[in-house]
């Protein structure tokens, strides 16, 4: 019996989410697309969301890629507003306690600055859900009063804690969703490389029509948006 190969090399899950993510692309820019390229005519790039999705639904169940999605947006959609709140309370902690350096350097340390502040600043999303997580698990009463009477804001600190509730609703841990690689059929393996490549030729030439523009052309890269869609695998923070 022929053995049918993956023409990726994520896991399934993932590949789905991330093509069905690039097709959302399109179908935001599909104006322009479409402009471009006459065969990509509504309902062109619908018509393959619904098959990607029935792909998923057929072969994968459909419960592990929307739960994915759905936590995958959930990080997103928090990403800009936590970075401002978390950047605009270091700001202030760093001011308040500049003449108890060593007292300043604990905080930071103790409400997860130290060990993950810059990466989340460049959008790092596993850096991001980290900070949050341990910012509101050593946020005690006294912290927060003893940071709120030097100014900061009280309010603010409790809606940094208010995210990482909010991630712990989503329950941002992939391995919740993501299966192993099963040993799926060459029927169902086929059926996914159909997907797969036919995203793979849109990316690859959305991205040349989009070449000048750098923000927009990622949104079609395969790799840069699997990479953006890479949530925590482990939770190493407990709430």
């Amino acid at each position: 019996m022929e053995t049918v190969k993956r023409n990726y090399n994520t896991k399934d899950v993932d590949m789905l989410v991330t093509i069905e993510t690039i097709i959302d692309s399109a179908i935001a820019n599909k104006e322009f697309l479409q402009s471009k390229r006459s065969t990509w005519a509504d309902p062109f790039f619908q018509d393959l969301k619904q098959q990607i999705n029935q792909v998923g639904q057929d072969y994968l169940g459909q419960d592990n890629a929307k739960q994915l999605r759905l936590a995958t947006q959930t990080v997103l959609e928090i990403m800009q507003p936590a970075l401002k709140d978390l950047t605009e309370v270091k700001i202030q902690i760093e001011e308040d306690f500049k003449n108890t350096p060593s007292r300043r350097s604990e905080i930071l340390n103790q409400l997860g600055y130290t060990n993950h502040f810059k990466q989340a600043q460049k959008k790092d999303q596993e850096a991001l859900i980290n900070l949050l997580y341990q910012f509101k698990s050593n946020l005690t009463a006294e912290l927060k009063e003893e940071i709120a009477d030097k100014g900061t804001s009280s309010e603010t600190l409790e809606t940094i804690k208010s995210y990482a509730e909010t991630l712990k609703n989503a329950d941002v841990s992939q391995e919740g969703f993501k299966s192993t690689r099963p040993e799926l059929t060459a029927e169902a393996i086929t059926a996914l490389n159909e997907v797969y490549d036919k995203a793979i030729s849109i990316s690859k030439i959305a991205s040349n029509f989009l070449k000048d523009n750098k923000a927009k052309k990622e949104q079609f890269s395969f790799n840069k948006v699997s990479k953006k869609l890479n949530l925590i695998k482990n939770k190493t923070q407990n709430l």
